[in-house]
């Protein structure tokens, strides 16, 4: 039990790098659905609440990490600017 907590604070540590709006999103998506489905595995093996455990913090990494391509996807695609509003050709963008 002690590996499982041990996991689940580190996975938390690096989930928490990215902090764009896609990523933050990603992460709790990733959580609350690695939890769903970690914990009916898990209970098929009488172990439920561990495997909510770890799929929580799986889920929550592999969430971040999709989170964060498309925050630095959008970031370069709209020229640097992120999350901002403008004017850009005589149109009225929001970044």
């Amino acid at each position: 039990m002690k590996r499982i907590l041990f996991t689940l604070i580190t996975a938390g540590s690096l989930a928490s790098c990215a902090t764009g709006p896609n990523a933050q999103t990603g992460t709790v998506v990733g959580a609350l659905g690695g939890a769903a489905a970690g914990g009916i595995i898990g209970n098929q093996s009488g172990r439920g609440l561990e495997g909510a455990a770890i799929g929580a913090g799986l889920g929550a990494l592999a969430g971040n990490a999709i989170g964060n391509s498309q925050d630095q996807r959008n970031y370069y695609h709209n020229g640097g600017y992120y999350n901002q509003r403008g004017y850009r050709n005589g149109r009225y963008y929001y970044y």
